[in-house]
């Protein structure tokens, strides 16, 4: 390249200072304004990095301590009372009564008993009943006892013996031989119709349909657990009710040969004529 061919490599600041001083001052400063930017550029980049982490390195940095914590399980026992006997009668220990303090006489309210049963027995007259008070027995009163007149007498509670009960058997469906009406499908039919009285309410507010009633045929062939399936209201339903428990037994259904219980249901239809 000869020294007369322009060179495309000047720099800004170096039009701006020509024939100016660039040992110092402005003309350094803008000469390195880059390299100072890099450097702060740098210098924050680590700062923040060193912030981010460092609960990071100082948790590295710590050592761990094994912290152990001893845990005690409480566990408190009660012991609970007996339970209540089934069929079985307490026996209750019977406890001499201290002497009155007034005089008693014989006298305990009379009781119904068959003639065979009843024996003679002392009545107090009323002159009696004035000085001394009735009682179960009589007996002379006694300097410090008890004064039974001021003492209100309550009656013992009647302990109840609690009888398990048998659980219930459910009731089928649908069985080998379904339970029947003893007279056959149309006498029902014309027991219903014979029986069942139009609810007069029914009848001014015009309401019509079919009522489904369903119960449950025991084993012994009686009617059980009646209840309205589907109702149309009015009295109605009511209606059906009853007339299906007038019905009386029927012949109960059985699976593999032995009654069981089966739940039924038959409609009632109410359309006035």
């Amino acid at each position: 390249m000869s020294n007369h061919q322009i060179s495309y490599n000047i720099d800004l600041n170096d039009i701006i200072f020509e024939g100016k001083n660039k040992e110092y001052g402005a003309y350094v400063l803008r000469k390195k304004y880059h390299q100072f930017l890099f450097r702060a550029f740098v210098i924050a980049v680590i700062f923040f990095i060193l912030s981010v982490s460092s609960p990071l390195i100082i948790s590295f940095v710590t050592p761990k301590e094994d912290i152990k914590v001893n845990r005690k399980k409480v566990v408190t026992i009660t012991d609970l009372a007996p339970p209540p006997s089934i069929d079985e009668k307490k026996v209750i220990e019977q406890v001499e009564a201290p002497p009155p303090l007034k005089s008693t006489i014989k006298f305990l309210p009379p009781v119904v008993k068959p003639d065979d049963q009843v024996t003679d027995e002392y009545v107090p007259t009323v002159e009696e009943l004035h000085n001394v008070d009735p009682g179960k027995a009589t007996q002379q009163g006694q300097e410090g006892g008890v004064d039974y007149s001021l003492i209100e007498v309550q009656d013992a509670p009647k302990e109840e013996i609690v009888k398990e009960s048998a659980p219930k058997e459910e009731a089928f469906t649908f069985v080998e031989e379904m339970p029947t009406y003893p007279e056959g499908q149309d006498e029902l039919l014309r027991f219903i119709s014979s029986n069942v009285v139009y609810p007069e309410i029914a009848k001014r507010a015009q309401v019509e349909g079919k009522v489904m009633v369903g119960f449950v045929v025991e084993k012994d062939g009686s009617i059980t657990d009646v209840r309205v399936v589907k109702g149309i209201g009015a009295g109605c339903d009511e209606e059906a009710v009853r007339v299906t428990r007038l019905m009386g037994r029927w012949r109960p259904g059985k699976q593999n040969g032995k009654p069981v219980r089966v739940r039924m249901v038959i409609p009632f239809q109410f359309k006035l004529q």
